[in-house]
């Protein structure tokens, strides 16, 4: 019966000391996953940056050829779009005009 009571004090007493243990296993745990919690934000950011630059690249070459084609055609048939800047230029004042009555 001795023997009982002193087994049941032992196994009271290292409870506490394993709780810690699991305790600091849970910890351990926790922070590689916060660690790499981090990292996986990290690439993502990095990632979403890098298609930001390839979109904002592609945009500039867009525009850039826009800019050359409607040039050209400008040079080409000059007087055409002459008159289509003055068709524009008059039906927006019709439409200023309408409105301010």
């Amino acid at each position: 019966m001795n023997t009982s009571v002193k087994t049941i004090g032992d196994e009271a007493s290292n409870q506490p000391q394993q709780g810690l243990d699991g305790l600091g296993s849970t910890r351990a745990q926790t922070g590689a996953g916060l660690q790499q919690l981090a990292y996986n934000i990290s690439t993502l950011i990095h990632r979403g940056m890098d298609a930001l630059h390839e979109g904002e690249n592609q945009l500039r070459k867009k525009s850039k050829y826009a800019r050359q084609a409607t040039t050209e055609q400008i040079l080409r048939e000059p007087i055409k779009f002459m008159l289509i800047a003055a068709a524009a230029g008059a039906s927006l004042m019709g439409l200023l005009a309408l409105f301010r009555r």
